[in-house]
C-alpha cells in the first residue's frame, strides 16, 4: 500500500535501487500488510540471481490493531519473522490466519480472500481484487488482546517472530495521549520487542537517556 515505485518497470526500478545502494544493503526486511505475496516475490527473484549482496531478507507483516491515535491514525505493528526456520512461510501464514475481525454481521480472517471480501463489503465500488484488497487492508484491525493472545499460545511465534511498534504519533503509541488509555499504551510497548523511531528524541527516550530510566 505504500509501494514508491510505479510503472510497467516498477520491479525492476526496485530491485536495481536495492542492488546499487551505497553503502550496500545486507539486509532487507519485506512488508506488506497482513499478508505475504510480495515478500515471497522478493525470494523468487533472489532465486533467480537478483540480490545476490543481500544476505538476509525478511517477512515483516505489517497490522493495524484497534487502537486509535490522536492523529486520527491506528497504531502499526510489526510482526518481523526470522528466516531460518525452511517452514516459516507456512507457520507465518498458519498465525496469522487466526487473528479475526468481525464486521458486516460477519467474521473475516487475515487472508487475501476475506480481504478481498471485507474490501468489497465495506465498499461495493471496489470491483477489481486489487482495488478490493487496498480497502479490505484498511478496514481489517487486529484486537490487541487477541494478538497477545495467540503469541501466548504459539511457541514457534515466541521463538521466531519479533514484534516491533511504531513510536510516531501517527500509527504509534506516543499517539495514544488519553489518560483512559495509558495503561494499554504500556502494555503495547511492554509487548513489542522493538520501537520504530526516526526521531532523535524518541530514540534517546527508549535508551532511558530521557524521562525514562533503561
Amino acid at each position: 500500500m505504500n509501494d514508491q515505485f510505479k510503472g510497467l518497470t516498477a520491479w525492476e526500478d526496485y530491485l536495481t535501487a536495492l542492488e546499487n545502494a551505497a553503502p550496500k544493503i545486507r539486509a532487507l526486511g519485506v512488508t506488506d500488510y497482513y499478508l505475504t505475496h510480495t515478500y515471497e516475490k522478493v525470494l523468487a527473484e533472489k532465486r533467480n540471481g537478483r540480490l545476490r549482496d543481500i544476505e538476509l531478507i525478511f517477512l515483516n507483516i505489517e497490522l493495524r490493531i484497534g487502537v486509535g491515535t490522536t492523529k486520527g491514525g491506528w497504531v502499526n505493528m510489526h510482526l518481523m519473522v526470522s528466516p531460518e526456520d525452511s517452514d516459516h512461510l507456512e507457520k507465518a501464514k498458519a498465525f496469522v490466519r487466526k487473528l479475526r475481525f468481525r464486521a458486516h454481521d460477519e467474521p473475516f480472517t487475515c487472508t487475501r480472500d476475506d480481504l478481498i471480501r471485507l474490501g468489497r463489503a465495506s465498499d461495493p465500488s471496489k470491483v477489481t481484487d486489487e482495488l478490493a484488497l487496498e480497502q479490505g487492508a484498511t478496514q481489517f484491525k487486529v484486537g490487541f488482546d487477541q494478538l497477545r493472545e495467540e503469541f501466548d499460545q504459539s511457541k514457534w511465534a515466541q521463538e521466531n517472530i519479533l514484534v516491533a511498534v511504531a513510536g510516531g504519533k501517527d500509527d504509534g503509541t506516543s499517539g495514544v495521549k488519553e489518560a483512559a488509555d495509558a495503561t494499554l499504551r504500556t502494555e503495547i510497548e511492554k509487548f513489542a520487542d522493538i520501537i520504530f523511531a526516526s526521531s532523535v528524541a524518541q530514540r534517546e527516550f527508549w535508551l532511558g537517556l530521557r524521562a525514562a530510566s533503561p
